[in-house]
């Protein structure tokens, strides 16, 4: 594994834990949410323009995310 696996990691496991802790759920529950939404995935996809934004903004693109994508099951 090399340095930027490593950085996008540890950076999907603070998001994670920044959500957990912002929803006030447990860290399975949190993982589960954003893995079975494919959010793990867009985050460290992201890697580049999200580990720039604070936890306010962190959090809010992450529920953006998860609000397109429930209401895309919908349409």
């Amino acid at each position: 594994m090399d340095k930027k696996d490593l950085e996008h990691i540890e950076f999907v496991v603070y998001c994670v834990e920044t959500y957990k802790n912002r929803k006030q759920i447990n860290g399975a529950d949190a993982y589960k949410r954003l893995n079975d939404a494919g959010a793990i995935e867009y985050i460290s996809e992201n890697y580049d323009a999200l580990h720039t934004f604070g936890d306010d903004q962190i959090i809010w693109n992450i529920d953006q995310y998860l609000l397109n994508r429930s209401t895309a099951f919908i349409k």
